[in-house]
C-alpha cells in the first residue's frame, strides 16, 4: 500500500542521492546533474530550499518570534537522512563554492597534486583558478569560510606581490595615449604619425596613430576637453 505518494518521491531520490554522492564523494551536485535518470540536482536544490526555511523557523522559534506556517520546510527525519549522505549538504553560503572545497579537500586528503589555474578539472572544476580566487578576494569571504580555507586547505590571503595589476580605467588610457601624443609633437613638431605608428614612453609601448586615427573617427563623440587637447597639439580633424 503506498500512503504517501510524497514520502514515495522522497525515498526515490534519496536513493538517487546517494547513488550519486557515492560515484562522486560528495553530494553537493549541480542543477544539471542526474542519476540513472533522477534530476537529483534539482531535487537536492529544491530540498535545500526546505532546509533552510526548516532552519529560518527553527531561528526565529528560538528568538521567540512568530513562525508562520511550516508548509514546504523540511522535516527533521527528512534532514538527518540528507546529512547521513553529506553533513555538509546545504551550506549557507553557494553549493559551487562547497563543492570546489570539498573536491580540494579530497585531493589532500588523497595526496594527489594539487592543480594550478587552468592544469587540470575535477569534476568540471577548474580547483587551481578557484583557489587563487578565493586568496585574491579573501576578505569577501564569511569568518567560516576564511577559517575552513586557511585550517583545512592550508591557503592564506594573496600578498600584495600576487595580485594582478588594477585594470585601467579609459580615463587612465586617454591620459597615456595624450603623454604619448604630447612626446611625439615636442619632438617632430607636429601630431600626423602614421597609421602604423608606435610611441615609446617610460618604457611602455603606445600605438599614437592607431590612437590618433581612432580619435579623428570618433571626433564627434569626444568631450570638448578632449577635443582641445588634441588640437592644441596640431591635430588636423
Amino acid at each position: 500500500m503506498v500512503w504517501s505518494h510524497w514520502d514515495v518521491a522522497f525515498q526515490e531520490g534519496l536513493s538517487a542521492a546517494q547513488g550519486w554522492a557515492a560515484a562522486h564523494g560528495h553530494f553537493l551536485p549541480p542543477t544539471t546533474a542526474t542519476w540513472n535518470g533522477h534530476p537529483v540536482g534539482v531535487w537536492a536544490k529544491n530540498l535545500r530550499t526546505a532546509g533552510r526555511k526548516a532552519a529560518e523557523i527553527e531561528a526565529r522559534r528560538k528568538q521567540g518570534l512568530p513562525v508562520g506556517s511550516a508548509v514546504g520546510a523540511l522535516t527533521e527525519e527528512r534532514r538527518d537522512a540528507l546529512e547521513a549522505i553529506d553533513p555538509s549538504w546545504c551550506p549557507a553560503w553557494p553549493v559551487a563554492w562547497q563543492r570546489c572545497y570539498k573536491l580540494r579537500r579530497n585531493l589532500i586528503e588523497a595526496g594527489a597534486t594539487l592543480p594550478g589555474p587552468g592544469e587540470s578539472t575535477v569534476q568540471g572544476e577548474d580547483l587551481g583558478a578557484w583557489v587563487l580566487a578565493q586568496r585574491l578576494d579573501w576578505d569577501a569571504l564569511l569568518p567560516a569560510q576564511q577559517w575552513m580555507l586557511e585550517y583545512m586547505l592550508n591557503l592564506s590571503p594573496a600578498g600584495p606581490d600576487e595580485r594582478p595589476p588594477a585594470s585601467r580605467t579609459q580615463a587612465d588610457k586617454w591620459n597615456a595615449n595624450m603623454a604619448a601624443a604630447r612626446q611625439f609633437h615636442a619632438r617632430e613638431g607636429h601630431l600626423q604619425p602614421s597609421r602604423k605608428a608606435v610611441e615609446v614612453v617610460d618604457g611602455v609601448e603606445h600605438k599614437l596613430g592607431m590612437f590618433v586615427d581612432n580619435a579623428r573617427r570618433r571626433a564627434d563623440k569626444l568631450s570638448p576637453e578632449r577635443r582641445q587637447e588634441l588640437t592644441e597639439l596640431g591635430m588636423r580633424w
